[in-house]
C-alpha cells in the first residue's frame, strides 16, 4: 500500500480510502445494509493496508457510522484515521454542534474523530451557518476536549467559492469531487495544497461510470485484462501529487481486492501511453454527452411509449455535467412511476428506429437510449 502525507496535518494516509456511503445491501430492492458483510469488507480493506475510513451523519439512513463503529472494534480503531462529517442542515443554534458531535462519537463508539469535515460546505452555507453560529470556535473547543483532531470541509460549490473557503484559514483538510471526466476543481486542488490543506477526493471513478463496461467504440482504450476504466481513473487522480487520498465505496470483495491491488503497485501514476488513452476516454465521453439534442420532440411519440426526450436529457446530465449523477439516476428510475416522468424507460425500446428517421440532428437515438439505461441502472458502488 502506498501512503502520502495529508497536508499540514502530518498524517500518513493510504492513497485509497474506504468510503462508507455505498456499503453492500441485502437486496437490490431495499436499502438495508448487509451489516455483517459490510464489517467484513471494511476490515478486509484495513487488513490490506487502508488506513483512512470515511463516513457521514446521513449515509445509509444515518446507519453508516454505527456500522463503521462496529467494524472498528477488536483493535481496528487503532489502525485507521477516522473521518466523518458534520451534518449542517441540523445546525440551528451553536449548541447543535456539540449535540451532533456527541451523537456521532456515540454511534461510532469512539472518543475522538481524527478528521471532522463540515459536510457539503458552500460559501453561502459558510456565511449563513459556520460564521453566524461560531462553528469555528465550537470546533476549537472540541479539539481542546480531545473530541476531534483536525477540521476540514467537503464541498460541491464552484471552484472560486471553494477557494474562498480555503482562504478563511479555518480548515486543514478539503474533500472535493475530481475525476478524468470532471476536472473543474483542478486549479483549486493545487491551490489548497499550496496553502497546506490535505486534499481528499470523492468521485474518482465518476460516481461509478468508469466502473461500467464502456461503449463498444471505446473498448480499445481499456487496459489489458480489464473491462472497465477503474485502473485508469484511479491512476489519473493519483498522478496529481497534491492528492493524498481518493475515496472509494466498496460494495464487494472483488472491489476491495481490486482497489488494494491498484493502490499497492510500485507505480500508481499514469504512464505516457496511459495518459494518451485517458485523454481519448475523456473525449469519447464528451462526444457522447455532446449529442446536440435540442429537445425538439420530433422523435416522439414513440410507438412503444419510451420517454425519449427525458432519457436523452438525462444522458447529457449524467455524462456531461458534474455533480448530477445521483439526480439523473433518481429521475430515470422515476420514469413510468411519477406523474412528472410518464411513459417507459429505455428497456421498452424495440429498436425500430422510427425516432431516428424523424430526428433533424441525425442522432443515433437507439444507441444512446441503450447507453443511458446502462449508465443509470449500472452498479455505482465505486464512490464519490
Amino acid at each position: 500500500m502506498q501512503y502520502r502525507t495529508l497536508g499540514k496535518t502530518g498524517l500518513k494516509v493510504s492513497i485509497i480510502g474506504f468510503g462508507c456511503m455505498r456499503l453492500p445491501i441485502k437486496n437490490p430492492s431495499t436499502t438495508e445494509v448487509d451489516e455483517e458483510e459490510a464489517i467484513r469488507l471494511i476490515r478486509m480493506g484495513i487488513d490490506g493496508g487502508i488506513n483512512y475510513v470515511d463516513s457521514a451523519y446521513i449515509y445509509h439512513g444515518s446507519k453508516s457510522e454505527i456500522i463503521l463503529g462496529k467494524a472498528l472494534k477488536d483493535g481496528y480503531r487503532e489502525k485507521v484515521i477516522l473521518e466523518t462529517k458534520l451534518y449542517t442542515p441540523k445546525l440551528v443554534t451553536s449548541n447543535d454542534f456539540d449535540i451532533l458531535l456527541d451523537e456521532q462519537l456515540m454511534k461510532l463508539g469512539v472518543d475522538c474523530i481524527d478528521v471532522y469535515l463540515v459536510h457539503g460546505m458552500s460559501y453561502k452555507r459558510y456565511k449563513d451557518k459556520f460564521e453566524k453560529l461560531s462553528i469555528n470556535e465550537k470546533a476549537r473547543k472540541a479539539k481542546e476536549q480531545g473530541k476531534i483532531k483536525h477540521l476540514g470541509f467537503s464541498s460541491h460549490d464552484e471552484p472560486e467559492n471553494i477557494r474562498k473557503l480555503i482562504d478563511t484559514g479555518h480548515f486543514e483538510v478539503m474533500l472535493v469531487q475530481y475525476n478524468l471526466l470532471h476536472r473543474e476543481n483542478d486549479e483549486v486542488i493545487k491551490y489548497a495544497a499550496e496553502q497546506g490543506l490535505g486534499v481528499i477526493l470523492m468521485g474518482p471513478n465518476a460516481g461509478g461510470r468508469l466502473g461500467l463496461e464502456p461503449p463498444e467504440a471505446m473498448k480499445e482504450f481499456l487496459s489489458p485484462g480489464r473491462n472497465n476504466y477503474i485502473d485508469l481513473g484511479m491512476k489519473f487522480v493519483w498522478t496529481h501529487p497534491q492528492v493524498a487520498v481518493a475515496l472509494s465505496g466498496m460494495g464487494s470483495e472483488e472491489m476491495v481486492k481490486d482497489n488494494l491491488d491498484l493502490a499497492s503497485q510500485e507505480k500508481v501514476t499514469l504512464s505516457p501511453e496511459e495518459s494518451i488513452r485517458v485523454e481519448k476516454i475523456t473525449q469519447g465521453y464528451k462526444e457522447i454527452a455532446a449529442i446536440n439534442c435540442t429537445q425538439c420532440g420530433y422523435c416522439e411519440p414513440c410507438p412503444e411509449g419510451v420517454n425519449i426526450r427525458v432519457i436523452m436529457d438525462l444522458l447529457m446530465i449524467s455524462v456531461g455535467r458534474a455533480g448530477n449523477w445521483e439526480d439523473a439516476k433518481a429521475k430515470y428510475k422515476a420514469i413510468g412511476n411519477h406523474v412528472k416522468f410518464p411513459g417507459k424507460n429505455a428497456e421498452a425500446c424495440i429498436e425500430c428506429k422510427e425516432c431516428e428517421s424523424k430526428c433533424p440532428q441525425e442522432i443515433p437515438i437507439v444507441d444512446r437510449l441503450q447507453q443511458t439505461h446502462k449508465l443509470l441502472t449500472g452498479l455505482d458502488s465505486y464512490n464519490t
